[in-house]
């Protein structure tokens, strides 16, 4: 998959098979609408094209909303369209100006003239440009103009997509790692780079590797302890993970951290992959640091167990 981080950098193709959208989470509804353009792409001698933005809109048009959270960050999104076989992503930046073009200039200049667009696969809610006046009923009008085939996605389908979205955001904000990720397709996982932290961890026999994730828009599941696994230089290892604010040591900040199985590597700096595979139990505050490892070894047993 090739990938351009502004629509500049596309080199127009002759027979551009398209669909536009955030897709974030790359999950089982998005997955048909792949499906579609790649079956479509290559009964036609086509190339399928992603065109999706970054920032998020709602980052530009609403600044003040700290509340967006998305499942995917755009390195996250990239890496899950490219095993989907996507042969071309597009990463727009979204801009006050870009929102503000017409529906014609939009069509007009970015999927046709930069594109190549001969087929585009779109919502029927599909909204853009100025005050999102731009909808499917532009594509209908235009496509004859410009030489262009408009495949609609039906409305069930379209709803499938937001319904998965919002009930997987839900679920991974109650812990129900399961069901997040059966909507999914696939084990919801962050990537970060691994700090130093206190050592407390190390003294008390548990010692974790602390993950910073840069992207603050990234959607972190609910405190509690995990069972995950976690890739490190292409090598997958089994682990606990933990999310809190540490209460057992009065901590004051809100921590990712992993104890990696049977791994005593220094990996401070490197970035690693790690996926949710179930949930274990809330945070809870410990009267004692030796209360605290009697637990961790406990958990250690039961995550050995869903691991096996």
């Amino acid at each position: 998959m090739k990938i351009y981080h502004h629509i500049d950098d596309f080199e127009r193709l002759d027979n551009a098979v398209v669909t536009i959208g955030t897709f974030d989470g790359v999950h089982q509804g998005h997955r048909k609408i792949i499906a579609n353009i790649k079956d479509l792409a290559e009964s036609t001698g086509g190339e399928t094209v992603l065109l999706t933005f970054f920032p998020h809109p709602r980052m530009i048009l609403h600044p003040e909303d700290e509340s967006i959270k998305l499942i995917n960050t755009i390195n996250e999104k990239a890496e899950l369209l490219e095993k989907l076989g996507v042969d071309h992503l597009i990463i727009t930046p979204f801009s006050r100006d870009f929102s503000n073009q017409t529906a014609e200039e939009y069509i007009k200049d970015i999927l046709v003239n930069k594109i190549g667009t001969k087929k585009i696969v779109i919502g029927y809610d599909h909204r853009f440009g100025k005050d999102r006046q731009g909808g499917l009923e532009d594509f209908l009008r235009l496509g004859p103009v410009y030489g262009f085939d408009v495949i609609e996605i039906p409305e069930q389908d379209i709803n499938e997509v937001a319904v998965s979205s919002t009930r997987i955001r839900t679920a991974l904000l109650a812990n129900d790692i399961e069901q997040a990720n059966t909507f999914l397709g696939y084990p919801f996982f962050i990537t970060g780079t691994v700090t130093r932290g206190d050592q407390i961890g190390r003294q008390i026999g548990y010692p974790t590797a602390n993950i910073v994730i840069e992207e603050r828009y990234k959607l972190i599941p609910a405190d509690g302890i995990f069972a995950v696994k976690v890739t490190i230089d292409g090598i997958i290892h089994k682990g606990m993970a933990y999310i809190g604010s540490r209460p057992t040591v009065n901590g004051l900040t809100r921590n990712i951290e992993v104890n990696i199985f049977d791994f005593n590597r220094e990996i401070y700096n490197q970035r690693i992959s790690m996926e949710f595979l179930n949930f274990v139990r809330g945070d809870i505050k410990f009267s004692s640091l030796d209360e605290l490892k009697a637990q961790l070894a406990q958990d250690k047993i039961d995550i050995t167990a869903l691991l096996a």
